[in-house]
């Protein structure tokens, strides 16, 4: 029955059977000189040359800690710590002695080291025997105790344990070489761990290492994948099949069919190991041999897929920190291969309840697989004045499995909330969202929110915006509003509250580009694919493509006084030592001053109270600011909202291509309006959790808004006059057209409203061009007689109308006495007329009038 069982190793030939007996015949008498076996004395023998290798060789192996699982953790809503994910190269779980069954412990040393308890670190007689067998039958047979065996696999991990692959397979190759070197560094080693440590302690250690087929390593991780139980609990058949396994983990390892029946041979094979060393009785031995193979097979779970609450890309994003930051390792190599056999307990900063809020909003708003687009969603939550990551969902399955990644529909390994960086997409064109830092760049400038700013679709000359750090240049823009016609300016607040495209064109007008995209970058925005960003004028109404969470962040920066706190995912990390691993913390940086902060929120506040957010208020009465976002046709749609405790973004949208949002259905609603049944709830839910208070007001500057009085500018080129209003902040429009005027045709004539006005700057002010025509009016002829009024007038080059005014009459009088008049009134009559035949009135008299024209005298009868 047996014969079958040791053809599983392998075979050697009779040339290096007999080579191997001289070689190990030799290991043989040093042993027995060096009292390797004390149990047994040898007297007689001199030490030789081989003696004094043996001596030379360490005799210390110093025994790291075995490769364990590194577990991920949320936070509940009580506090308590819970399970994410959990991840390892070897699947491990230590066990102590008195835990394991002492059929597994009998069975181990029935079968592979009988003698354990009575030789030194290395038996004598199964060495021998070994050497014997090996070089007369040509075939492979064991001799190494258990602790050799201990010790080869010590060195084995250690070996797997260096991040360097190509120094990994050295160090693995001269590990497990068959060669009289490595037996040899193998036996001292045995002897010296004999010397250091218990026989108990090196069974424990041997159980707890040894390899029990694929990543399967241990009879704590061994009994629960085979068996589904732990390792005291397992049945006398269940432990010799288990132990059946080290004699060669791939040969017979029973989760593979074939390898079943030769399994059991083996575990008879070590029943009867067992009875004979009296560990078992002939009956138990019996039932035993008689009981069939029962395998429940668990497979630990393992790696982000088995993440709960659709905390998944969440998880894979702190496998992306620990890839990336140098905290864990100096390469990648290093950090990952600690990450995975460190055996590390990580507190991320995740808050469950939030997270099942996000995840259920997500799935309950935006399918895995939409049919009419590649649109998914996306959303994620900070706390604002730590920089701690609460949420992150979005509305695919995760895998990193590249194959089923690459087959698409509902699965992907993109995480839509990070940078490519940190296993994200390139990014998502912000939209809206980015007029928060036009706002902030304006308010820095010293400007208020109060005041006006021109809202009107006009064709603008790029040349018109500054960028002191590469220029501007190229055709003309025409940039449209998303709606609404507006026919004069409107204040900052209204054009946030409103989302209005050409109000913040003209906030750009009267800053610098760059000056914009540094106050971005301040509040921590870069591009997610890692490029430079940009700082076009279209850059303005957020052309640029970014992640969520870098949106996030830099809202949480508003809503924090204008203090930016970089995302962090790891609160803390304690390896299984119970010794902490510094992680990588936060970094708060002033992006701009609490003031400029405290009235971009005043301005914040109106888009989701009144404004184009509204949708998204869960109003439960805690503050909020928030700004909405969608760009051309609608195929990135935004939405991000914060209070002074928590700041979320939520992003819906094209993953691929350009598919319009407008107009299309999902089952709850409005493709356009799925970000606002996202983001309500999560507000709501992280409202209740982490509260928020109300902002300080800012400074009265920045809440109104300067003034400026219209200068004259009447004889100016349109240009020259152009240049003077906007330098004092007035807008321009020319709509008055060309009137009558006495400047030089082509020249400005006059403005509505008139010179001297004062106005809110930004007011729009129109300006009149002269046509040339008007010269000093007619001079007056007042009091001339008609003819010669008339014949002044003509000889001047004027056209003569005259009119006629009724003589002046006076009512008569008949008093007597100072009596009262009883009788009628007399009838009126003529009253004394100097002016008779005289020009009394003249209309043009003095001032501008056309050339020629027409001169009306009234002259009185």
């Amino acid at each position: 029955m047996f014969a079958k069982v040791r053809e599983k190793r392998q075979r050697s030939g009779a040339a290096g059977g007999i080579a191997a007996f001289v070689g190990m015949s030799a290991v043989a008498a040093v042993l027995v000189a060096s009292s390797v076996t004390p149990a047994i004395a040898v007297a007689g023998l001199t030490a030789n040359s081989t003696l004094g290798i043996f001596d030379n060789l360490p005799d210390y192996l110093e025994i790291d800690d075995l490769a364990q699982k590194s577990t991920i953790y949320a936070t509940a809503a009580d506090g308590t710590p819970v399970v994410l994910a959990t991840f390892y190269a070897q699947n491990r779980e230590d066990v102590t002695l008195a835990n394991v069954s002492p059929f597994l412990k009998n069975a181990a040393i029935a079968s592979e080291d009988p003698r354990f308890y009575e030789h030194g670190g290395v038996d004598l007689f199964g060495t021998v025997r070994a050497i014997l067998s090996n070089a007369l039958t040509g075939s492979s047979q064991g001799g190494s105790s258990i602790t050799q065996q201990y010790v080869k696999n010590v060195l084995v991990q250690k070996a797997e344990d260096i991040a360097d692959p190509v120094e990994r397979k050295a160090a693995y190759n001269e590990a497990t070489q068959v060669s009289v070197d490595r037996k040899l560094k193998e036996m001292k080693l045995s002897v010296g761990v004999e010397q250091k440590y218990t026989k108990n302690q090196i069974l424990e250690g041997y159980l707890n290492i040894t390899p029990f087929g694929g990543r399967v390593y241990g009879v704590q991780a061994a009994a629960r994948y085979y068996f589904g139980k732990s390792a005291k609990d397992v049945t006398l058949a269940e432990a010799a099949t288990l132990i059946a396994i080290i004699n060669n983990p791939s040969a017979y390892r029973p989760d593979i069919k074939e390898n079943q029946q030769d399994n059991k041979d083996r575990r008879d094979y070590i029943l009867a190991r067992m009875l004979e060393n009296g560990k078992i009785t002939q009956k138990e031995h019996d039932a035993a041999v008689k009981s069939p193979l029962k395998l429940n097979l668990t497979e630990a779970s393992t790696g982000c897929q088995t993440a709960p609450d659709g905390a998944a890309y969440f998880c894979d994003y702190i496998t992306w920190v620990i890839k990336n930051d140098k905290a864990f390792g100096e390469t990648e190599d290093e950090r990952w291969n600690a990450f995975q056999r460190g055996g590390w307990k990580i507190y991320s900063s995740l808050s469950l309840p939030l997270q099942q809020t996000a995840s259920q909003a997500i799935y309950g708003n935006i399918p895995t697989v939409v049919d009419w687009g590649n649109i998914a969603g996306a959303a994620v939550s900070v706390q604002v004045n730590t920089g701690r990551i609460l949420a992150m969902a979005q509305s695919k399955d995760y895998t990193n499995d590249p194959d089923l990644a690459a087959s698409g529909g509902n699965f992907t390994s993109i995480n839509y909330s990070t940078d490519k960086e940190f296993g994200g997409s390139s990014g998502f064109q912000a939209a809206s969202t980015y007029k928060a830092f036009t706002l902030a760049q304006w308010l820095k400038s010293g400007r208020g929110i109060g005041e006006m700013v021109d809202p009107r679709v006009r064709p603008l000359p790029m040349n018109k915006f500054a960028d002191k750090c590469i220029g501007v240049g190229g055709a003309d823009w025409n940039p449209k509003n998303d709606s609404g016609t507006f026919t004069g300016p409107i204040s900052v607040t209204d054009a946030t509250s409103a989302s209005v495209n050409l109000a913040y064109i003209s906030m750009a007008l009267k800053l610098d580009l760059c000056d914009i995209k540094q106050t971005a970058e301040a509040f921590g925005v870069h591009r997610a694919d890692g490029n430079v960003l940009g700082q076009s004028p279209s850059d303005i109404l957020g052309t640029q493509e970014v992640s969520p969470l870098t949106m996030a962040t830099a809202y949480a920066g508003i809503a924090n006084q204008g203090r930016v706190c970089t995302p962090i995912a790891i609160d803390k990390i304690v390896d299984q030592n119970g010794v902490e691993i510094p992680v990588p913390k936060t970094t708060c940086t002033q992006a701009v001053t609490p003031e400029v902060a405290n009235a971009m929120v005043v301005a914040l506040k109106t888009p989701i109270a009144r404004g184009t957010a509204t949708a998204s208020n869960p109003r439960d009465g805690v503050p909020i600011i928030g700004k909405t976002g969608s760009n051309d046709d609608y195929n990135q749609t935004w939405i991000i909202a914060a209070t002074t405790s928590v700041s979320s973004a939520v992003w819906v949208g094209n993953t691929v291509g350009f598919t319009s949002l407008t107009g299309r259905s999902l089952s709850t609603g409005a493709a356009t309006t799925a970000r606002h049944r996202i983001m309500n709830p999560i507000l709501a839910v992280a409202n209740a959790l982490f509260g928020g208070a109300e902002w300080p007001g800012p400074p009265a500057n920045l809440l109104g808004g300067r003034t400026a009085v219209i200068p004259d500018i009447s004889g100016l080129s349109l240009e020259d006059g152009v240049k003077l209003l906007e330098s004092v902040d007035l807008a321009v429009d020319g709509s008055c057209g060309t009137i009558d005027g006495r400047e030089t045709s082509g020249r400005i004539e006059s403005t509505v409203p008139a010179a001297g006005t004062t106005l809110p700057t930004g007011t729009v002010v129109n300006i009149c061009l002269s046509n040339g025509l008007l010269v000093t009016g007619p001079p007056s002829v007042i009091g001339q007689t008609e003819a010669a009024g008339k014949s002044f007038l003509l000889s001047k080059g004027w056209k003569v109308r005259i009119v006629y005014a009724d003589a002046p009459t006076c009512p008569g009088s008949d008093a007597g006495d100072g009596e009262p008049v009883t009788t009628p009134a007399p009838t009126p009559t003529a009253c004394p007329n100097p002016n008779q035949g005289k020009v009394i009135r003249q209309s043009p008299n003095g001032g501008s009038a056309r050339t020629g024209a027409t001169v009306t005298l009234t002259v009185q009868s």
